[in-house]
């Protein structure tokens, strides 16, 4: 009996109905319940949930997917995704307008925007080509000796980066004649870039590039005796993270209106492999997962704390221990409990009729 002939019946009219459906259909339902509560939640949430829980949340969810991508996909674990977005967001308070008209040139949008892209991916090459030429732990380790450099040299520069104090009054640009840091129009547009960020990472990981540089992460010495520049990838996935990051970054600097070394200081960067780590790394919708669990706590857990009587300072325990939790009976992160729990559902389902067991 043939291979397909064996599979349960469902399976097989399951994969017989598979090509001739649209790929609407193919979306899942949970998909469109998610999209619809997500544009709908500005009917039902108040700005404090819109601009600081959610909007917060997709920034993170951000500047994690670009670790995501990179460890994921690639193999390569980076402590530098936080330093990429808050040189991102420190070219647009540079280049464009702000409170400190001493050093902003307070040039247009349609400049600036670029700019700080390009600055981000061209230091993203850089510094991707060191880290690359190491592997496991020294990876991490020079990814974290960069960060804490970069820094640092922020935090001593007053000629470009204005040293401890940084930039303030770094606005977006009012577009379409829209206050884009009105809570309601800036969650559309972090949710908006959030949406592509995704959907940006989903489509390289299935293209010929995503599909080389998961065969890199797997075997590099075989994709290099197949003829593939298992180091040009490698870098190429940097510069590519990049742009994940930088877009977290930018909208980071609308959201709080400043930016100073503090932004993208140590504890920031260890933030983001929590992020990606609580989440799931293995998909990039761990990221933006990760990212609202870690926002939520961070938000309320002083609260809760409070009130039993701890110091609001106790947060970070709160996060550390959920951190080993997750470690210890979780490596593929929250989203790997998700699905774990949906295979011992499905066993305990028969698969030809639906009913359970």
């Amino acid at each position: 009996m043939a291979l397909a002939d064996q599979a349960p019946l469902g399976a097989r009219m399951t994969t017989a109905a598979a090509p001739g459906r649209s790929w609407i259909e193919r979306i899942p339902a949970g998909w469109w319940i998610t999209a619809f509560i997500l544009l709908a939640l500005p009917l039902v949430a108040n700005n404090f949930w819109l601009f600081q829980v959610m909007g917060w949340s997709f920034i993170l969810g951000m500047i994690a997917v670009s670790l995501t991508f990179l460890a994921g996909y690639g193999g390569m674990v980076s402590l530098l995704q936080m330093s990429i977005a808050g040189l991102a967001g420190y070219m647009v308070a540079i280049l464009g307008p702000s409170g400190t008209t001493s050093i902003s040139l307070g040039l247009a949008w349609w400049i600036v925007l670029p700019a700080a892209f390009l600055v981000a991916a061209i230091a993203a090459t850089l510094f991707g080509a060191l880290a690359v030429r190491t592997e496991g732990i020294y990876t991490i380790m020079i990814t974290l000796a960069i960060a804490a450099a970069f820094f640092y040299f922020t935090r001593q520069n007053y000629t470009i980066f204005n040293g401890y104090s940084g930039f303030n009054l770094v606005l977006p640009p009012r577009l379409f004649g829209v206050n884009w840091r009105d809570p309601v129009p800036f969650y559309y547009l972090c949710l908006g870039c959030a949406t592509l960020c995704y959907g940006a990472v989903v489509y390289i990981s299935r293209s010929p590039f995503g599909l080389a540089l998961q065969g890199v992460r797997d075997n590099p010495r075989r994709m290099a005796a197949l003829g593939f520049n298992v180091t040009a990838h490698r870098v190429a996935a940097h510069a590519l993270a990049s742009v994940f990051a930088s877009t977290g970054g930018i909208l980071l600097v609308w959201q709080n209106a400043q930016i100073a070394p503090g932004t993208i200081g140590i504890p920031a960067a260890i933030d983001v492999l929590v992020v990606a780590v609580i989440g799931g790394m293995r998909r990039p919708l761990g990221a933006f997962v990760g990212a609202f669990i870690y926002v939520i706590l961070q938000v309320f857990s002083p609260d809760v704390l409070g009130a039993f009587g701890f110091s609001a300072e106790r947060f970070k325990l709160i996060i550390g221990i959920g951190f080993l939790a997750v470690v210890l009976f979780s490596p593929d992160g929250v989203l790997g409990l998700w699905d774990r729990w949906r295979a011992r559902t499905a066993r305990r389902v028969d698969p030809l009729t639906g009913v359970p067991r």
